[in-house]
Formats: C-alpha cells, sequence, structure tokens
C-alpha cells in the first residue's frame, strides 16, 4: 500500500510539474479518478501528505484548494520520477491537453471576497493572463450573500462584462 501510495503522489506531482499554473482539487481528483488509479478518499490523503511533507502547497480560495509543487517538490521528482511509466505520462499529456483550455479558463478566472473595516464586503475580481492581469476589478458591497453571488456571477459572466467595459470606455 505505501508503495501505491508513492506511485499516487508522484502522479500528482508530475501533473503539477506539467502547468505553469496551480491545480485545483476537483481538476487532480478529476484526472486519478477518471482513469481510476485510486479512489477519492485515498486521493485526500495523498494530497494531505503531500501538504504536509511540503511537497507541495495549498492555498484556499472561497471553496476550491489550489495545488502547487514546492522547490523540495521538484527534487523529488527529480530522483523518483522514472517511477511513473510511460503510459501515465502520456495518460497526464493527454488530459491537460484535451482540457487546456478549460483549466487555463479556470486559473485565469479569479474571484474573492473579504470582510472590510466598513462593515461591508470587498468583492475582488480578476481575469489573469499568465500572472497579468487583464481585468482587476474591486466593489464594496452591503452583505456577504451580494458578494459571494457576485463572485458566481463573474465566473459566468466575466467575458461579457470585459466585453462591455471595453466597448464603453474606447
Amino acid at each position: 500500500m505505501a508503495e501505491a501510495q508513492t506511485l499516487y503522489k508522484l502522479i500528482v506531482l508530475t501533473m503539477l510539474s506539467k502547468v505553469d499554473f496551480p491545480l485545483t482539487n476537483a481538476q487532480i481528483s478529476d484526472f486519478i479518478l477518471t482513469k481510476e488509479y485510486t479512489n477519492y478518499f485515498t486521493l485526500q490523503q495523498v494530497l494531505a501528505e503531500l501538504v504536509e511533507t511540503e511537497l507541495a502547497e495549498v492555498h484556499t480560495v472561497r471553496n476550491s484548494s489550489y495545488y502547487h509543487m514546492t522547490e523540495k517538490g521538484k527534487e523529488t521528482l527529480n530522483f523518483f520520477g522514472d517511477m511513473v511509466s510511460p503510459a501515465i505520462h502520456e495518460d497526464i499529456d493527454k488530459y491537460f491537453k484535451d482540457n487546456a483550455i478549460a483549466l487555463r479558463d479556470e486559473m485565469s478566472v479569479r474571484a474573492d471576497y473579504y470582510e472590510n473595516n466598513h462593515e461591508e464586503y470587498s468583492v475582488r475580481l480578476r481575469v489573469m493572463e499568465k500572472d497579468s492581469p487583464v481585468i482587476d476589478l474591486t466593489l464594496s458591497v452591503p452583505t456577504e450573500n451580494q458578494a459571494n453571488s457576485i463572485c458566481d456571477n463573474w465566473k459566468k459572466k466575466n467575458q461579457k462584462i470585459y466585453a462591455y467595459l471595453m466597448q464603453q470606455l474606447l
């Protein structure tokens, strides 16, 4: 079982090494579970151990956990990466190729909110291209429900809103 978990960790590290943005728990789970490498509970344990051993870092925004590999994770993958078979590498490459646009879009559109010192909520809405913001907008709203609703709608409507703003401002 320990050898299998080591392989699962190396698969996750391989996935993280092949992208230049963090992957969500849902994205990692989608690949691992679709390929039936292991079950959901084992995968969650593997992810927790990667973070605990500082091979990966996680940050949470709203309800999503974002994973990226640390330097220690890169070193580990350099030493033990050959344990991941060429077939698994091909599966990972195919997954990224087939889902490239969706993965990139999910990472480039960001929305979060926090309570500010005026007893209101500040909602930060961004569209990123690589590490540079294409749009970075902060709104103040009176309730947390409104802040949450704006974040959800930003994910769905950001392209239309961006196009509208550009049309109005140019």
